[in-house]
């Protein structure tokens, strides 16, 4: 009884260290993206408008109660060849079942920014925008006052064409990447502020919620 007990608890431990591993392996690395005049043709050479950061005291709260948000923000023309945006590390060959983040409400939350571009392993390329995530919960408020919409994307909401474009199915194989694209900028009518304030990004229910290590 002892071995059997010891070896449950043992495996019990593994499986927590390995979930903690896993865990600590997402980060959500902002970058900013100006195009050449060979990356845009046949559009002209991309103007440097964006900006990409993990700001403090703009988020919702975390550990150390620096309230980091993930600050996405395109000044001027959508057409300029340029993007604001974060690579989440340490997703390669997963089994993606949920993805998501909280919208601070007084950004933009369109159609196609924000968005995840997730690349999977046997059908490439599928766009999932922040416009068509599934409201999770009540709204949120962090401690600036901000309100905030929880944005959930479930393994079923993932698979359903009119949400993921084009769906991600079993079929679909493992993740390849995961990447958070801004590239609407203020010019298109008055809810396009721009800017885009982003928390908690969750792959398969791990949060991200400031530099470093996931939450």
């Amino acid at each position: 009884m002892k071995r059997l007990s010891f070896a449950v608890t043992l495996a019990t431990l593994i499986a927590l260290t390995s979930a903690t591993l896993a865990s600590a392996q997402f980060k959500a690395q902002p970058f900013e993206f100006v195009g050449t005049a060979a990356q845009c043709a046949p559009s002209p050479a991309g103007v440097n408008t964006v900006d990409a950061a993990w700001v403090t005291h703009e988020g919702l709260p975390d550990a150390g109660n620096s309230n980091h948000a993930l600050l996405l923000q395109k000044l001027g023309a959508t057409p300029n060849c340029a993007a604001a945006g974060a690579t989440i590390t340490g997703v390669g060959g997963l089994t993606l079942s949920e993805l998501g983040y909280d919208s601070r409400n007084d950004g933009h939350c369109g159609a196609g920014a924000p968005r995840f571009n997730v690349v999977m392993s046997n059908d490439g390329l599928h766009f999932i925008g922040c416009a068509a995530g599934p409201v999770s919960g009540g709204p949120l408020t962090d401690p600036q006052g901000n309100t905030w919409t929880r944005k959930r994307w479930s393994a079923a909401d993932l698979a359903n064409p009119v949400i993921t474009f084009p769906p991600i199915t079993a079929a679909s194989g493992t993740v390849v990447s995961i990447d958070i694209i801004f590239d609407e900028a203020d010019d298109t009518g008055p809810d396009f502020t721009g800017t885009s304030h982003l928390d908690n990004i969750d792959i398969n229910k791990v949060l991200i919620g400031k530099p470093g290590l996931a939450k």
